[in-house]
């Protein structure tokens, strides 16, 4: 076999471009999904095919070099121009794309992923699926990069120029208070203002948009408790720990504590998200709308009548768009 150290590929540009952003060698092979000592080995050849240094691999995070700064600019229009290449030889015939890389929220992923992934896999024969999930900003910025094809996630705003978006589903945010902790015939906001609020962090794009919201009501809570876990939320809200707002997907993450909580409409100004499909326009013809429309189904059947039936108080909060 022909040894590929002297010569600049793709995959190598690709391994910089994570290493760079992710300013770890481990973190770049786990975003990458391969090993440690293969990304090294990448950067080694890569920089000797170019006959520079362009990290400081030695330092902790890893650093750019002058040259690598240099380099980092002009990876990433690699990069775009290789994907451009790839998309435009696919549009011919949809059925030919040999990869397709999805980024869905984590909210979704284990119950509507594998059902959309096994659908396509009937009809892309030839096609590599490759999974990313997160948050939603961390996927917008993915798809920004045109690290992703497409992504399933909550609307950030207005769209950037040059996305398809496509609506889902749109969901409200509700009250998740204790077990018996609130009586719904009184002042219900008075006695939530009695309990610490336990929040969602503010790190997250959801976090903020719960923060922003309760800001504009003039409504200031006292708060211990910021966690980045559904499941730690509700298990300290079925403790009596206080209480929440969330969204139903968020409660159908953590279903188990149903029998703890009590679920309920925000006492004040609605509060709701949209999740929709995302995609860069025009890049995969009418693919991404097919996409949502095989998502739509599988969002009702796995989500939507399971969320109403665990929890009835939000009916008329979630729904299919």
């Amino acid at each position: 076999m022909a040894d590929n150290a002297g010569r600049i590929t793709l995959w190598g540009v690709e391994v910089f471009i994570a290493t760079a952003e992710e300013r770890s060698i481990t973190a770049a092979a786990r975003r990458l999904g391969a090993s440690p000592s293969a990304v090294s080995q990448q950067l080694t050849n890569l920089e000797g095919a170019m006959g520079v240094t362009l990290l400081q691999r030695n330092a902790r995070p890893i650093l750019l070099t002058p040259a690598g700064e240099i380099f980092r600019r002009r990876a990433q229009n690699i990069m775009n121009e290789a994907e451009q290449v790839r998309t435009e030889l696919a549009m011919s015939d949809m059925r030919g794309l040999t990869r397709f890389r999805l980024g869905m929220i984590e909210d979704l992923a284990a119950d509507v992923t594998p059902q959309l992934l096994t659908q396509m896999a009937d009809e892309l024969t030839t096609c590599q699926f490759l999974l990313e999930t997160g948050a939603s900003h961390f996927l917008h910025d993915q798809l920004d990069a045109r690290a992703l094809d497409v992504i399933v996630a909550a609307e950030m705003g207005e769209a950037l120029s040059g996305m398809e978006v496509h609506p889902l589903m749109e969901e409200g945010f509700v009250v998740a208070a204790p077990k018996g902790a609130i009586d719904r015939k009184g002042d219900v906001l008075r006695q939530l203002k009695r309990l610490p609020l336990i929040q969602y962090t503010s790190r997250h794009h959801m976090g903020r948009q719960i923060a922003s919201h309760l800001s504009r009501q003039n409504l200031r809570m006292s708060h211990r408790f910021e966690l980045d876990s559904y499941h730690a939320i509700l298990a300290m809200v079925g403790q009596g720990a206080g209480w929440t707002i969330l969204t139903p997907l968020a409660l159908m993450r953590a279903r188990r504590f149903a029998p703890k909580i009590d679920v309920m409409a925000l006492p004040f100004e609605p509060l709701s998200r949209r999740i929709s499909l995302t995609a860069r326009e025009g890049i995969l013809q009418d693919m991404p709308e097919g996409v949502a429309q095989k998502l739509r189904p599988i969002l009702r059947q796995t989500i939507i009548d399971p969320a109403l039936e665990a929890f009835p108080e939000t009916n008329g909060v979630i729904s299919l768009l």
